[in-house]
């Protein structure tokens, strides 16, 4: 069904090129013409977080949001090359519906910007974050990190490699918890193109990988994917589920049968959420680790 969708979609989009109409992707469309939550609502866009157009962000807030909600910050994937927070509004809307105040960030994309580039934009927008999120509703001291694919890795990696916060002047201990939706976590060596080009003059390869940095400091970690994706396999998944439970962070580890690599991002949706019960897992694992260190006291690591 889902490719299915996305063969009508991309028709759509040809269609709509034919007759002078902007061009879009299926994604786009997808977004622009899917149902949405409606317990969630944009209330701030393209707000600045840095110099240039790739650094703005979105923020989504629960239409009947309590005082100090849990924040959740979505990084969207695209293999760090594409990709646009305009076309994820419906994810903005669900995980806003389900109670957290939601920023979608864009982030500088390869060749402008290989790694580290994209994970120090990702830093300076929870730098944004906790210092202006408070105005929308949400608790700056209750962040979790989240996102799909290229966004996964960005999400789990600022959790798991304190540096990037710590040079953003954010302390990492303002994280909750982190959640990743197929991402890759442990794909050394390099030897794919997109592996090579976006991470390939890295003077340690090692230092790349969020596995590398799993260990007793590490926030708890809900990791989810399809059990059929073959664009990023599930053993990326495994292995940093496993490295953390051997140090003893709390991880919900979920293989989900029958989704592939895009079906994890899609089952956010209204119109898939039948496929799986992911976003209901993720949240709830989200709240609970939130909730359950709201009364730590906020030091440095």
């Amino acid at each position: 069904m889902t490719r299915i969708l996305t063969a009508l979609a991309s028709l759509a989009c040809l269609a709509l090129a034919a007759i002078g109409i902007a061009a879009c992707s299926p994604l786009a469309l997808f977004d622009a013409i899917g149902p949405r939550d409606s317990g969630g609502r944009q209330v701030l866009r393209d707000e600045p977080f840095g110099e240039g157009p790739r650094r703005r962000l979105d923020v989504y807030a629960p239409v009947n949001a309590p005082e100090n909600a849990p924040v959740l910050v979505f990084f969207y994937g695209g293999s760090w090359q594409n990709g646009s927070k305009a076309d994820y509004a419906f994810v903005g809307q669900a995980l806003a519906a389900q109670g957290f105040v939601t920023v979608l960030p864009d982030y500088r994309l390869y060749p402008e910007a290989p790694f580290p580039g994209f994970l120090e934009d990702g830093a300076a927008a929870v730098a944004w974050v906790r210092n202006n999120i408070a105005t929308y509703g949400g608790d700056p001291r209750r962040i979790v990190l989240a996102g799909h694919s290229a966004g996964a890795y960005n999400a789990v990696m600022l959790g798991l490699d304190t540096r990037y916060l710590k040079a953003a002047g954010v302390d990492p201990k303002v994280i909750r918890a982190v959640a990743g939706l197929s991402g890759p976590y442990d794909f050394l060596p390099f030897d794919q193109d997109t592996s090579r080009k976006v991470f390939g003059q890295a003077p340690d390869p090692r230092a790349t990988q969020p596995v590398t940095f799993a260990g007793p400091s590490a926030p708890p970690a809900f990791l989810a994917t399809g059990a059929d994706d073959t664009i990023v396999r599930p053993r990326n998944t495994q292995s940093l589920a496993e490295t953390l439970r051997n140090a003893r962070v709390p991880v919900q580890e979920r293989i989900y049968p029958g989704l592939d690599h895009a079906d994890t991002l899609l089952a956010l949706s209204v119109t898939f959420r039948s496929k799986a019960p992911e976003l209901a897992e993720m949240a709830a694992f989200l709240r609970t680790q939130a909730a359950s260190r709201q009364s730590m006291t906020i030091g440095r690591r």
